[in-house]
This record gives C-alpha cells, sequence and structure tokens, in this order.
C-alpha cells in the first residue's frame, strides 16, 4: 500500500519505517529541512534502539522515503496518517491539537482520490468529528474517511511493540476503510495481535484510558513506597505479592521516580480536560495527577536527609537523566526538577547519561555532563542512580572510594542494600 506519514516524531517515523518493513511504500513527510536531508543520510533525530539499521535497510530498498512536498506525498498515497504533536496548551491542561487541524486542512487541498486520513497522534475524543467537519468543507464526504488508529508504542521499545502488538485499535465509522486498514496490518494480526475494531470515539478514548491507568498504576505503587519506607518493608516484596494477581499485574508496578515523557504527563492531563468539557469529574486520576506532581519534592526531601541538610558544596553524580532508559527523552524527567534545585543550593553536580550531554542543565556553572560512569562518580559524595539503564547494573563500587563515606541513593532499586553495604558504602532505595 502507498502510505504518507506527516511528521517525523516518534510516532511518526517509528511506525512509517516500520510499515515500510512489512512492505508497504512510505513517504514520510516533515517541514523540517533539516532533518529530512539528515534522515536521507541515515542520520536518525532521535534514540530508538534498532531504528537506524531498518531506516537505512528500506530507505536503499527505496521502500522508504523522506520528503518536505507534502502535496505530492499525499497525491501519492492511499493512506495518510497524522503524526504530529499533540502538546499540553500553554497555561492550560487540554491538548493542544493546531497542528492536527493545521494538517487537515492542507490535506483537503490536494485530495485527488478516495483517501483515508487516520490520526496516529494521540487526539482527546471528538477530535476526528472535528477534523472531518474541516476537511469536508472542501471536499466531499465520499472521497476521504477519518479514522482513529492510536499507537501503544513504549520508548526504548518502540521496535518490538510496532511489529509484535498487544492490539491493533481502528476505531471508523466506515466499513470500506476497516476492511483496508485490516489489510494493511494483516501481518501483525496473523502474528497474534488482536484486532479490534470500534467507532471512531472509542478508539480516541481507548489511548487516553490506557495510559491514565497505567499512570495510575505508577502513582499507586510509588506512594504505597513512601508507606513502605515508614514502616521497614521491602516495596519489592509488595510488588511481587500484588502483581501475581492476575486481575492486578505485575508491570508498571516498579516504584521510582514520578512517570514522565512523552505521554503519560500531557496525556492525563488532557483526559481531565475533555472529561470537564462533559462535566464528568474523573477524580481517580486527577489525584494521580497530583500525587505525581509531589513525587520530585518528596525525592528531594530524601535527598536532604541523606546529606544531613548540607547540600553546599556536596558533590553528586547523577547516573541517568532521561525519564526512562533506552531513550533520550527528556520531557517531565524528575531530575528537570532535582539537579536545578540542587545546583542552586551549592551542589556540585556531574551527571553521566548514554545518550549523552542535556542542553537542558546547560545554565547552571556546577552542573556538567560526564563522558563515562567512572569520571561521574570520581569523588562523589552521593551518588543518585536516577535512570535504570543497563549500563549502571554492572558498576563494580568496590573501586570508588577508600574512604568508605560514599552514599548511594538507588532510585530504581536496581542493587541490593546487603550487597552495598556490605562494601562499606551507605545505601538508600526507594521504598525499603
Amino acid at each position: 500500500m502507498k502510505i504518507c506519514m506527516i511528521g517525523t516524531g516518534y510516532v511518526g517515523l517509528v511506525s512509517g519505517v516500520c510499515f515500510s518493513d512489512l512492505g508497504n511504500d512510505v513517504i514520510c513527510v516533515d517541514k523540517d529541512i533539516n532533518k529530512i536531508n539528515n534522515l536521507k543520510k541515515g542520520i536518525i533525530p532521535i534514540y530508538e534502539p534498532g531504528l537506524e539499521e531498518i531506516v537505512l535497510k528500506n530507505y536503499k530498498n527505496k521502500r522508504l522515503n523522506f520528503s518536505t512536498d507534502l502535496k505530492n506525498s499525499i497525491k501519492k498515497s492511499d493512506i495518510i496518517f497524522i503524526c504530529v504533536g499533540t502538546p499540553t496548551k500553554k497555561n492550560g491542561n487540554s491538548a493542544d491539537l493546531s497542528q492536527v487541524f493545521s494538517v487537515g486542512r492542507e490535506i483537503s487541498k490536494y485530495i485527488n482520490k478516495f483517501k483515508i486520513i487516520i490520526t496516529k497522534s494521540t487526539v482527546p475524543v471528538t477530535t476526528g468529528d472535528e477534523l472531518e467537519k474541516i476537511i469536508s468543507k472542501k471536499i466531499s464526504k465520499n472521497k476521504f474517511s477519518v479514522v482513529s488508529n492510536p499507537e501503544f508504542l513504549r520508548e526504548g521499545e518502540a521496535i518490538r511493540d510496532f511489529i509484535y502488538p498487544d492490539r491493533v485499535v481502528v476505531g471508523s465509522n466506515d466499513k470500506k476503510s476497516n476492511l483496508i486498514l485490516k489489510n494493511l496490518y494483516a501481518p501483525l494480526i496473523s502474528k497474534g495481535a488482536k484486532y479490534i475494531s470500534t467507532n471512531r470515539r472509542a478508539a480516541e478514548l481507548i489511548k487516553y484510558a490506557s495510559n491514565a491507568f497505567l499512570a495510575t498504576k505508577i502513582t499507586f505503587i510509588n506512594e504505597i513506597a513512601n508507606f513502605c519506607e515508614k514502616v521497614e518493608i521491602d516495596v519489592e516484596d509488595i510488588s511481587i505479592g500484588i502483581g501475581l494477581d492476575k486481575r492486578i499485574g505485575s508491570r508498571f508496578l516498579r516504584a521510582g521516580p514520578a512517570y514522565g515523557g512523552s505521554c503519560f504527563p500531557k496525556d492525563t492531563k488532557a483526559i481531565v480536560s475533555t472529561a470537564d468539557k462533559f462535566k464528568i469529574d474523573l477524580s481517580v486520576i486527577k489525584s494521580v495527577i497530583k500525587s505525581n506532581k509531589q513525587r520530585s519534592q518528596l525525592l528531594l526531601k530524601r535527598v536532604n536527609h541523606i546529606l544531613n541538610n548540607k547540600i553546599k558544596n556536596k558533590n553528586i553524580c547523577f547516573l541517568g537523566v532521561t525519564f526512562k532508559a533506552n531513550t533520550d527523552d527528556m520531557r517531565d524527567s524528575s531530575s528537570l526538577e532535582m539537579i536545578p534545585y540542587l545546583a542552586k543550593r551549592g551542589a556540585k553536580i556531574k551527571y553521566y547519561d548514554p545518550t549523552g550531554h542535556k542542553h537542558e542543565f546547560d545554565k547552571f556553572r556546577n552542573v556538567s555532563c560526564s563522558n563515562s560512569i567512572n569520571n561521574a562518580m570520581k569523588n562523589s559524595d552521593l551518588i543518585i542512580i536516577h535512570t535504570e539503564w543497563n549500563d549502571f547494573k554492572s558498576i563494580n563500587f568496590k573501586k570508588l572510594s577508600t574512604t568508605k563515606k560514599l552514599k548511594i541513593y538507588d532510585m530504581r532499586n536496581i542493587f541490593s542494600s546487603e550487597k552495598i553495604t556490605s562494601l562499606g558504602f551507605k545505601y538508600f532505595g526507594i521504598g525499603r
């Protein structure tokens, strides 16, 4: 099939590349000329394991192309995916849909035959209805169909999630489009993916409800971890004990920093904002947002306690600063709140992240990026394991310090308390 992906951000690029790998002809379109030129050279704008290899392979085989020419890309294609950003509005909580609707107006100018127009971006309920109205102002409704086909890609595992999805959700009010898309996803369905056909509004809400529920699980176990710290219980035991209940499940029951990234923060706010418009009070999700917002402050209080309220001139090392492992995404990472707080109070901070230097910390003179784990940890008073990169799981702490005054705050519970304390260091975990 001939596919056009509008937007080469995380969703558009990964989805477009994977569709080409399934044998489709795909054009990935973006207005950023530099990004498109780099993609043609095999330079990938995001860190995602395995993505570069698939891009090079399919670009070489001419199943994948990159372009800034929206007009011709739309005309050549049968299926158009809208994969632009839907960030939280400034000074508000609702999703900013200006890019989605702008693309919709552009698409309406270039429809030359029947097109299936799909929102792959995460959008609130009724967005498809509005998009259909915008396009139908210029084009007859029998020349296009607007469909919702949400993505469920985890950063760091997106390739696998696309190829082996739990489910494919297609929300369409048109049987013809539904049959075409079932055929498009046939290779994934044959591998065991469940194909869920719903109306368009249901598909839009499935995505938001999924993310809100996962965010709730993370927040729940983080609050239980706070409880565990007060009563000398290991939260890992609680996670295992409740996670083995099939009604609950063990995934997303890992205590740690606040949830962050491109989805959970904005999507929880957006579903609440949308519900408010319909006069529905999503009180549980509102509580999740509030609790998660307070999470970094609670962790900073623990840091203060660990350092006996003496932060000034302390050498603090952050291992990992992205919101999770296997991604370079800094959006809503706890480090964005923690590092500036500590730096403003006079701490000397070095950080190491496998994805390299982060410009977010450039304005702080006492914050520097190290080129290796060992350099970052050298002469530290406190090491904070912020992100659970595999690189950190094999650290040899024996070589670190002869003074034995080093403190380790393991915010991902990678190590056992017994192992670290046996080396003479002070260990602090989450919910322990």
